[in-house]
């Protein structure tokens, strides 16, 4: 029987946004599968971090392309992102806690081009004037990964419900914490 690759990458990542110190042993019984057989695919967690990885760019570039970042005002296009990353975030706020992923200097090129992808959305909201300016695009990016690991976390732990997700966190992004003046 061939191994599900896929199958086994998606278990694994839900195991880990639960419980990202779960053993391989752990990650080998929540895909259905023994130890034996994923070490034959995966030498060791750092091979399964690196594919995890693989796929959470995959899936980033994904809901970028289906938020149509270059149509609409600015703010809906986040608003959109956000919806469409909400599946991955949870794997998301894995990646962005792994060190490793960093080390050695050198960013995967996927993660460039995704950064590079929503500083040019923030950049046109700056330029149409939708976004403040003394922020710089790479910080809202940034600001944006934060949150949505922070959302994941809460949302995974209970604190948040999922369907608040997207609202909670384009509002504060967007919005900011101060309260607004009732008028």
């Amino acid at each position: 029987m061939a191994l599900d690759r896929d199958h086994v990458l998606r278990s694994a990542a839900a195991l880990l946004t639960r419980k990202s110190t779960a053993t391989m042993d752990e990650v080998a019984k929540a895909a259905g599968i023994s130890r034996a057989t994923l070490h034959r695919h995966f030498a060791g967690r750092d091979a399964l971090v690196r594919a995890l990885e693989s796929l959470g760019i995959a899936e980033c570039e994904a809901a970028l392309d289906a938020a149509r970042l270059d149509e609409g005002p600015a703010r809906d296009a986040v608003r959109r992102l956000v919806g469409e990353i909400e599946p991955a975030a949870g794997l998301l706020a894995f990646l962005y806690t792994e060190n490793q992923l960093f080390e050695g200097g050198e960013q995967n090129a996927g993660w460039a081009r995704i950064d590079e992808r929503i500083a040019a959305l923030f950049r046109r909201g700056q330029r149409g004037g939708e976004f403040r300016i003394d922020l710089t695009p790479a910080w809202l990016t940034e600001a944006l990964y934060g949150l949505l690991a922070s959302g994941a976390w809460a949302v995974t732990e209970g604190r948040v419900a999922r369907n608040d997700f997207t609202h909670m966190i384009v509002e504060l992004l967007l919005g900011g914490a101060l309260r607004r003046e009732e008028s």
